[in-house]
């Protein structure tokens, strides 16, 4: 395989590491209140693309199909509101006795207690032909609950309280996720047709979409001046997520696909990304450096 070949099909890994890299030599264009405006642009605008974009690719009997999966849904919630907290809550106390930093501890664990991502996890399990009807009803499920559950986990796994603007984020969720969708849904009746013939990139317009939330989000992470971090602490956390996604998927993987299980792979797929991955659209401090998104 040539290097052009490598790099179109490799495109979306290189698109990562590019937009990191502008985040970090230039952090003030993506920051809240910059150029870009990623308050409006990423917060409303790019969120509702990909599930426009869900609701004009998906069959309408797909996401009906999807929202009677009770088992998978009930396996969805249980393992990320229940399960991810409790797993990393017994995993704190004991990197409690280490010299890590005390409040990346503290990040992890209040990650942990947050919902399933509301786009991630959508467009990762589009990109590799998972159950993305199964990943929008979780994401968005997912999404609803946290309103009510996280604020309680942050209670009992950190003592604190936690306010959470019930309203105005269940009427944005509402207006970027649910409100895209069934637009879309509506554009497929009368464009079926002309997708079906025309076959447009739905999987490369959203993973564009994502590099975006990925740049404005490591811009504001970079441009965080409260960031005050020794390296071996850092460089510790990061191997700790790594090696928590890497045990939770695999946990995952084997769970998923036992025949009894009654799982498909697809399903399999949107089980991995949606319980696994986190969200920080309800973390009550902002951008934690040990974000597991």
């Amino acid at each position: 395989m040539g290097l052009f070949a490598r790099v179109r099909k490799e495109w979306f890994i290189i698109g990562i590491v590019l937009v990191i890299t502008c985040a970090k030599l230039a952090p003030s264009v993506g920051v809240k209140g910059g150029p870009l405006r990623p308050e409006i642009t990423i917060t409303y605008v790019a969120v509702s693309v990909i599930f426009f974009n869900s609701g004009l690719s998906l069959k309408t009997e797909e996401l009906a199909s999807a929202l009677m999966h009770v088992k998978l849904h009930f396996f969805v919630q249980t393992f990320t509101l229940v399960f991810f907290p409790i797993a990393i809550w017994l995993l704190l106390k004991v990197l409690a006795l280490t010299a890590i930093n005390e409040w990346l501890l503290r990040g992890l664990q209040t990650v942990a207690c947050m919902p399933p991502p509301v786009s991630s996890a959508v467009i990762l399990t589009k990109s590799v032909g998972g159950n993305e009807a199964a990943a929008i009803f979780n994401s968005a499920f997912g999404s609803f609950l946290g309103i009510v559950v996280t604020p309680l986990l942050l209670l009992v796994f950190l003592g604190s309280s936690s306010s959470v603007p019930f309203t105005s984020i269940f009427s944005q969720l509402f207006m970027t996720v649910v409100v895209p969708l069934i637009v879309g849904q509506v554009c497929r009746r009368f464009l079926r047709e002309c997708l079906d013939r025309r076959k447009p990139p739905f999987g490369t317009v959203s993973s564009v979409v994502l590099l975006m939330i990925i740049y404005t989000t490591f811009c504001d992470t970079f441009s965080n001046p409260n960031i005050e971090l020794d390296h071996l602490s850092l460089l510790l956390v990061v191997f700790i997520i790594f090696s928590i996604q890497l045990s939770f998927m695999s946990l995952i993987f084997f769970l998923s696909t036992r025949k009894s299980s009654g799982f498909t792979a697809a399903d399999s797929v949107a089980i991995m990304f949606c319980a696994t991955h986190k969200s920080l659209t309800l973390d009550p401090a902002g951008k934690h450096p040990s974000a597991l998104h």
